[in-house]
C-alpha cells in the first residue's frame, strides 16, 4: 500500500528540510507532497534544492492557512493511504508502521496518532485536552488526542469529507465529519516532541476550534 504524505508548509526553513529527509527514510512506500503556504522565508529555497524521490512541491500564490494547504495536497494525493505530517519536527515520521498497520490489517480505516501532553506547556495542555472532551461530549465519541496532526486514512475516505476550513480548524472539522459519516476512529500512541514556538496561538485558534465543534454540531 502506498502512503501520501501530506506536509503544509508556512515559515519552516529550520526544519523542513530534516524533516522531509526523515519521512524519505521511514522505508514505507510513499509520496510525499509539499504545500508551500506562500512561505516568506527561506522554505521555498530549501524546497528546490532537495533531492527527494517521489517528492512533489505545489505552492499556493497567497496564504490561505494549514486547512486549505491539507485539502491541496488531499486532492493531489495518489496513494491508497495518506497521514498529516507538520513539518515542525514535533512529530516522528518513524511512528508511520504503527499507525499503519491497522489498515493494513483490515481492522480500522481511519488512525488517529494519541501523544502524550505531558511535556506540553499548560495552556496548550489543558486547551488541547478540553476541545477532546468537547468533542466527545458533542459528539458521543471516545477520542483521546482529537488535535493530533497525526490523522491517517485510506485516502478514499478523506476525499469523501466535504471539508471546507481553511486555518487550523481543520483538524475539528476533520474529526466531525469522519464521525458524522460513521467512520469509526482507531487510536495509537505515537511520540511527540513539542517545541515552544509555534503559528498556532491557543487564545485565537482554541475558541475558532470549539465554534467549528458548535457550529458542525448544531447546523441544519
Amino acid at each position: 500500500m502506498k502512503l501520501s504524505v501530506l506536509i503544509p508548509v508556512f515559515n519552516e526553513e529550520d526544519t523542513v528540510e530534516s524533516l522531509i529527509r526523515r519521512v524519505a527514510a521511514v522505508g514505507l512506500p510513499l509520496e510525499i507532497i509539499v504545500v508551500d503556504d506562500a512561505s516568506t522565508d527561506g522554505s521555498r529555497a530549501r524546497l528546490e534544492c532537495l533531492d527527494v524521490a517521489d517528492l512533489r512541491v505545489i505552492r499556493h500564490p497567497e496564504n490561505r492557512g494549514k486547512g486549505a494547504a491539507v485539502r491541496t495536497a488531499i486532492a493531489a494525493a495518489t496513494g491508497e493511504a495518506l497521514v498529516i505530517q507538520d513539518a515542525d519536527l514535533e512529530y516522528f515520521p518513524e511512528d508511520y508502521p504503527a499507525l499503519l498497520a491497522p489498515i493494513l490489517a483490515g481492522t480500522a480505516d481511519v488512525v488517529y496518532g494519541v501523544r502524550d501532553l505531558s511535556n506540553q506547556p499548560l495552556v496548550r495542555r489543558v486547551g488541547n485536552r478540553f476541545l477532546t472532551l468537547a468533542t466527545n461530549a458533542l459528539f458521543g465519541a471516545r477520542l483521546h488526542d482529537m488535535e493530533t496532526c497525526y490523522k491517517m486514512m485510506r485516502t478514499e475516505i478523506a476525499r469523501s469529507l466535504p471539508l471546507s476550513s481553511d486555518r487550523f480548524e481543520i483538524e475539528p472539522e476533520i474529526t466531525v465529519r469522519l464521525i458524522g459519516a460513521g467512520h469509526r476512529i482507531h487510536e495509537v500512541p505515537v511520540r511527540y516532541a513539542p517545541r515552544r514556538v509555534r503559528k498556532l496561538r491557543p487564545w485565537r485558534d482554541g475558541p475558532h476550534a470549539l465554534w467549528t465543534l458548535l457550529k458542525f454540531r448544531f447546523q441544519n
